[in-house]
């Protein structure tokens, strides 16, 4: 059977759907409403500490690799005016995945070198923490872990979503459902 001409595709289709796709995404991404005004991400004064200034409790080994910053949010949890940093870090590695903490920095460029205000995953706890997001005082996270030592580091089987959620003065941990057999938390 042969194909009618105006049915088979073309590099020019592609691209003319390609061009049409990227004028209507670009063109949304421009309309806002005449009254939008662009709000504080932090709702705060101050600036957030910057987690590349700080120095974490990590033991990266007799390589003394430096650290990696894999993630960053930033909220004003206790109120005061002032954002605090959370920070997802790591030793820096040429291969392998190695474990990540999860830090909240604070103090502010003003002040120098960010301080640990809290510690939310330990760097020995040997977890991958992917997925970090601050919504109001409340931070959340996903946890990959390994069942056992016999399971390859590239390859966690236990993920666990955990949020910390600021009350009374300190993050309190609520772990969320445990997918793959939970993560130990």
């Amino acid at each position: 059977m042969t194909e009618l001409p105006h049915t088979r595709t073309r590099a020019v289709h592609w691209l003319a759907t390609a061009a049409a796709l990227a004028a209507v995404l670009g063109g949304t991404a421009l309309l806002q409403p005449a009254t939008a005004t662009p709000a504080p991400a932090t709702g705060t004064s101050g600036q957030a500490p910057d987690p590349v200034r700080a120095r974490y409790p990590l033991d990266c080994g007799p390589s003394r690799a430096g650290i990696d910053v894999l993630d960053k949010a930033a909220a004003d949890f206790d109120g005061d005016g002032t954002a605090e940093t959370v920070a997802v870090v790591r030793c820096q590695a040429r291969g392998g995945t190695p474990p990540s903490a999860v830090f909240v920095l604070s103090g502010t460029a003003q002040s120098g070198r960010p301080r640990i205000a809290a510690t939310l995953v330990k760097h020995r706890e040997r977890m991958s923490v992917r997925d970090l997001a601050v919504r109001g005082t409340t931070i959340s996270a996903t946890l990959l872990g390994y069942s056992s030592a016999d399971v390859p580091r590239c390859c966690p089987d236990k993920r666990r979503t955990v949020k910390w959620e600021w009350r009374q003065g300190k993050f309190a941990l609520r772990p969320g459902p445990v997918a793959g057999g939970g993560v130990s938390v």
